[in-house]
Parts: C-alpha cells; structure tokens; sequence
C-alpha cells in the first residue's frame, strides 16, 4: 500500500484554503494509489498559531472546517493536523478523516516549550496511543516533538503499531536535517518501527519551515528524501511491514540551504501579507547587495524598488557598483541625493549644537533621512521596506534607530557577517549579480571621511565567533576567553550584547536561519543591572 505526503505551505488561519488544498491532495493521492494522506502538524489551520488558540471561536471555526473536510475523505484516509478542544481542555491534535467523517483523534504527548516554541502555554497534553490500520497494517501516530522524545513512540509500539506516521511544523535552521535523521534513528532503534516524517514547508513571520519530508525503515536507513523548500506530494510504499526504497533527493549544502529559506521567508511574508513589492536602500555595500539580490530571487525584479541616497560621505565607486547591479538584475532604481537635506538638519540644529564637536549625532541623521524617504516610499506605494542590517550589526547595536532599521522585514536578521560574505559568493555561483568590489572592498557605513566598520568594532570573523559563543551557544565570559579569544574582546562585545537590547527589541521581524536568532526565541530585559561576568 501507498502512503503519500502532502509537503504543503499552509497559510495560517485560511481554514477554508488549506482544507481546499489539503483535500486536492487527497484526490491526487488517491488517483496515484496511495490508501493514506499524510499532512503536517496543524495543517489544517496553519503553524504557529499563537494567541489565537487562546480564542474558543478559533476552535469551533476548526471544528466545523475539520468536519466539512471529512466529507471529502472518501476512498483515501485522511491524517490532519488541527487544534481540539474538549470541555477545558486544549489539544495540538491530529484527526483520521475516513468513510466521509472525523474517525478518531490523537493528542499530541510532547509539548515543547523552548526556543520560538510555546506549547504549555496553548496546549494540554496527551497521553494515549492511536492506530490506524489500513490495508491489514497498523500504523501508529506522532506529532512531531513526540518523536524527539522516548515516550510517545514506544507507546504506539506497545498499542501493535507496525509503521510509524508523524506530522510535523519543525521549522528550519541550517544543519536541522542531520539532527532529523540521528533522532528518528533514536526512536527507530528503540521500537523497531519504520517512520514516514510529513513536514510543513512555507515561511511564517519569522519562522521557516524547510518540508525535507522523509522516511526511514526499520533499519534506519533513508528510503525516501523529498525536496527542500517545495509544496510537494511524496509518495512511500509500505510492503510486508516495512518501507521499499524510493525517491532520494540529494540534502541541499549549507549556503544553498540557507539562501533558499532566505527566499522563501521572503517570499511567503510579502506575498501571504499581500504586499504588492519591497523596496530597500542599496548603499553600494554587501549587506544591501545581499537583501537585493535575495529579494529579487524571491519576488522577482518587477516587485522590486532599489533606492541609492548618496551623502557628501558616499563613495563614486559605491554609486557605480550600485549601477552595475541593478543592471545586473534588472529592478527599477532611483538615487536620491540627501546632500540638500542633510544641509537642511543641520541648518536647523546649528543653534542647539553650537560649540559642540561633530559626531555620531551627524552620523545618525543621514541613515534617518534615508529611513524617512524609504518609509515616504512605502507609503505612497504599499511596497514593503526591507532593511539590510545583519545579526553581527544586530548583536552589537551597530545600527541606528529610525534610520537602517526602519523598515518591515529584516531579511539578513539572523545572518551573521561571515555568512553575508559566503552566500554573496554563493549566488554569484548561480550567476554573477554582485559585482566583485562589493564583496573584497572593506565594510563601511560611510557616514564620515574614510569610515570602516573596524573602526568601532573588533573584526568580523572575530566578533562573529563570539557572538556565536555568546548568542547562540549560551556561553559565559569564561569558557569563550577559554576558547582562545581575548577577554578583552569578549567583555566588549558582551557589553554590547547588554546594552543594544533595546534597539533590537524594536527590529522588525526577520527570517531565522539559525537555531538561536533574536526573535522569538530571545527573551532578555532591557532594564537590567546583571552583568555577564560568569
């Protein structure tokens, strides 16, 4: 018998679209033979659901969607992801839609609540195996961090599952699928059965869920691995009990990873938000060139507005390798001189600044005009402002308030400055569209004379291991100094760390690439007097 996948970018809270889709499936499924259709965790109304699953009208609007889709479950058994309510209790659930109505319902064990996940505060939890059988074969069922744990899975073995179906909303950070693999080798190890893995694909906010659907036999060994990225339909056939060899798509390198979820959080944020294009100020520096040539992979060119602003700081070279690329990509672009403007402030200042040495101050006022025309832009448009920070200038406060950080999205948010570089170099691999000189000329703000971004910080690959250290592997001051960086470094990019929590609390969202990004996942106090000495 056939098992088919449905690896499907659901829209959060179009109860009546994804239970359309999901439905279309089924009926695509069935005309290839498949007996079972197997959907992703809460795909019936769209992951991460958040506070509306606080609202008792959110569960009865799914009830009645998830009782209207089980009409159509004729021919084929359906498996569909969906929140449930009974009396006071709330669950993450997964439903079999079979014979035209809901069969039977499993609650989900495993609750996580760490990281971007917040299940205890949504969601009771199960405790009671489920079987499907179809065909002669009993199958047990998982919601995704069930599977990350021992429990759920030997309890579905003890109930006589022979195969293994689990849906999941696992979102993606890069390397995430070799961590996949050695957990479900785990729970394979322990049970003896086969497991068919359906994953969500599709950006949600800050989230990316990569689908890289997948099935092991009882062996542990990959008999299917289906495309990253892509709304998909997989199909696995079960014989005698276990899983005979199928589809294998090669896993995708990092750097290409990376950029595709760069693309597809992209995508799914402006065209799921139904904003008609983006727009960005491009500096002539990689940062921008990045988010430029991520958007127009995304979008495509004609959604596209890039915007040059030079100062009296900007150099020749910056406007004409911004000239360059946007001939490269062929998006609609403006220059805009704020020279006059920035005269202008000044002007205006001069009697409350008099005596008093330039500084950050001037600094500050041309990335604000530069926010302010790009928000006037946006305005009169409706397209979205992309701002072009990354996570080392994010980690360190190395930006400005209303000014590079005014915007809607912040694509390069969780990718650190080394990473800027490598895929820079990785989407000239697919075609050149960033000239050479922006990626080996130095960083530079240029906001006065012969600026460099190494003037106010340590070097990147230097403040990029700490943060690494620091941020995303919860390190002390200790142990990175142990790792052979000078406390020197360490104390001053800790001490950065501390005090830019409030420039980033007002970020905009952005896409998260990593398994630690400041989003979601990142709960520090902005008024605070601990200091990480420890």
């Amino acid at each position: 018998m056939k098992i088919a996948i449905a690896q499907i970018n659901c829209m959060l809270g179009d109860l009546a679209g994804n239970a359309a889709k999901i439905a279309d499936y089924a009926q695509r499924a069935k005309a290839q033979g498949a007996a079972i259709l197997l959907t992703p965790e809460l795909s019936l109304c769209g992951y991460p659901a958040e506070d509306l699953l606080l609202r008792d009208g959110f569960y009865r609007a799914c009830d009645k969607a998830l009782a209207e889709l089980a009409k159509q479950a004729q021919g084929i058994v359906m498996l569909v992801g969906h929140p449930h309510k009974i009396g006071k209790k709330h669950y993450n659930a997964a439903s079999i839609l079979r014979d035209g109505k809901v069969a039977a319902t499993y609650h989900k064990h495993s609750l996580p609540n760490h990281s971007v996940f917040d299940e205890e505060r949504y969601f009771d939890s199960g405790n009671e195996a489920l079987l499907l059988e179809v065909d002669g074969i009993r199958f047990g069922i998982n919601i995704c961090a069930d599977v990350w744990h021992k429990p759920a899975a030997a309890r579905a073995r003890e109930a006589g599952a022979e195969v293994l179906l689990v849906l999941n909303a696992s979102p993606y950070h890069y390397d995430k699928q070799t961590t996949r693999y050695e957990t479900l080798r785990e729970r394979i190890g322990e049970t003896g059965m086969p497991i068919v893995y359906a994953n969500m694909v599709g950006g949600q906010d800050e989230l990316v869920f990569d689908g890289s659907s997948f099935a092991m036999d009882a062996d542990g060994e990959l008999t299917h691995q289906f495309a990253a990225f892509d709304e998909l339909m997989g199909i696995v056939e079960v014989r005698g009990g276990d899983l005979v060899p199928g589809e294998i798509q090669e896993v995708l390198a990092e750097e290409a990873s990376i950029y595709r979820a760069l693309c597809v959080g992209v995508r799914d944020y402006i065209v799921k938000n139904r904003f008609p294009g983006v727009l960005l100020g491009l500096s002539g520096g990689i940062d921008s060139a990045l988010t430029l040539a991520v958007a127009v992979d995304a979008l495509g060119a004609d959604k596209v507005l890039a915007v040059m602003m030079p100062s009296p700081y900007t150099a020749q070279i910056s406007i004409d390798d911004s000239r360059e690329m946007v001939k490269l990509l062929g998006v609609r672009y403006e220059e805009l001189d704020i020279a006059p403007t920035f005269a202008a402030l000044q002007d205006t200042l001069a009697p409350l600044f008099k005596g008093l040495p330039a500084d950050t101050t001037e600094e500050n006022l041309q990335a604000r005009i530069r926010g302010n025309l790009l928000m006037a832009i946006s305005n009169k448009s409706g397209s979205l402002v992309l701002t072009t920070g990354n996570k080392s200038e994010m980690t360190v406060g190395y930006c400005t308030l209303y000014g590079d950080m005014a915007g809607g999205f912040a694509v390069l948010k969780d990718v650190s400055k080394q990473w800027v570089y490598r895929l820079s170099r990785y989407r000239n691999t697919l075609g050149r569209v960033i000239p050479e000189r922006i990626i080996t000329r130095p960083p530079s703000a240029e906001l006065k004379p012969d600026q460099t971004d190494q003037d106010n910080l340590p070097p990147y690959d230097v403040l990029d291991a700490i943060m690494a250290c620091y941020v995303e592997q919860n390190m002390s001051i200790p142990q990175i100094v142990a790792e052979g960086y000078a406390e020197a470094d360490v104390q001053r990019v800790v001490k950065l760390v501390r005090i830019a929590e409030y420039k980033r609390r007002q970020a905009p969202v952005g896409v998260r690439i990593t398994d630690r990004g400041f989003g979601k996942d990142w709960r520090y106090p902005i008024t605070v007097r601990y200091q990480d000495d420890y």
